[in-house]
C-alpha cells in the first residue's frame, strides 16, 4: 500500500475518532430554544447514531465478516458479541457507574477501527466505514458527555480532553488491523461479527428506547438519516 494511502487511513481514523469530542462539545450547549426543540434535538441525535450503527452492521460488518468463516462460526461470533455486550451492560448497571455510555462507545469504536485498518490493507475502500464511525461517534460522544455531566467548567474541560485522547485510539487500532490482523482474515471476520452482534444489542437495549418522545414524530427521522449516510456511501464506493 502506498505511503499516501496509509496517511489517508490515519486521517480517516483520526477524523472518525474526533467525532466523539465533537459530540461532547455539542452537548455543552444547553440553551437551545424553545425547550421542546432541545429535547427533540437530543433524541434526534441519538436516532442518528442508531441509524449509523445499524447501517455499519448491515452494510459493512456482517457482509465482510461472513466471507471467511463457516455458518457455525459466524453464528457463534455474532451471538457471542451480543452476549458479551449484555454481560458488560449488566456489570455496568450493577456498578452504577456514570461511564457506562463511555464504555459502550469504546466497545464498538475499537473493533470498527481495527476493521478500518484491515479493509485498507486488503485494498478495500475505507470511506464508507470511516464516515459511519464518525456519524455514530458524534451522538455517542454527545450522550456519553450528558451521562457523565460535569458539574463545573474545569471538570468539563478535563472530560473533553479525555474524549480527545480516546480519539487517538482510532489510528492506533487501525494500524494494528492494517499491519497485523489483516494477515489473519478468519480472526478479522470473527472480530467484525462479534462487534456486529454487540452493536445490535446496544442499539436495541440502550439507544432505541431513548429515542421515542410522546407526541413528537421527528426524532426517529434521525435514524433514517443515519442509515441513509451509510447507504449513500455504500453506493458511491460500489
Amino acid at each position: 500500500m502506498p505511503q499516501g494511502d496509509i496517511i489517508s487511513l490515519l486521517i480517516m481514523a483520526t477524523v472518525a475518532g474526533l467525532a466523539m469530542p465533537a459530540g461532547a462539545i455539542l452537548a455543552t450547549f444547553k440553551g437551545v430554544q424553545p425547550k421542546w426543540l432541545e429535547k427533540e434535538l437530543r433524541h434526534g441525535i441519538l436516532a442518528l447514531g442508531a441509524g449509523a450503527l445499524i447501517s455499519a452492521v448491515g452494510l459493512v460488518l456482517v457482509p465482510e465478516g461472513i466471507k471467511d468463516v463457516s455458518v457455525f462460526a459466524a453464528i457463534s461470533c455474532f451471538v457471542g458479541g451480543a452476549l458479551a455486550f449484555m454481560a458488560l451492560d449488566i456489570y455496568l448497571a450493577k456498578k452504577k457507574t456514570a461511564g457506562s455510555q463511555l464504555a459502550a462507545m469504546l466497545s464498538d469504536f475499537v473493533p470498527e477501527s481495527i476493521a478500518l485498518g484491515t479493509t485498507a490493507a486488503l485494498g478495500g475502500g475505507t470511506m464508507l466505514l470511516g464516515i459511519l464511525i464518525a456519524v455514530q461517534n458524534l451522538p455517542e460522544g454527545f450522550n456519553a458527555y450528558r451521562e457523565m455531566l460535569p458539574k463545573n467548567k474545569r471538570r468539563s474541560t478535563k472530560l473533553i480532553i479525555i474524549f480527545i485522547l480516546m480519539a487517538l485510539l482510532g489510528p492506533l487500532f487501525s494500524l494494528l488491523g492494517f499491519y497485523y490482523l489483516a494477515q489473519f482474515p478468519v480472526i478479522m471476520s470473527g472480530i467484525m461479527l462479534f462487534a456486529a452482534g454487540g452493536i445490535l444489542y446496544s442499539v436495541f437495549q440502550d439507544i432505541a428506547p431513548q429515542i421515542r418522545m410522546e407526541n413528537h414524530w421527528l426524532p426517529p427521522l434521525g435514524g433514517i438519516l443515519g442509515f441513509l449516510v451509510g447507504m449513500i456511501g455504500f453506493m458511491l464506493e460500489g
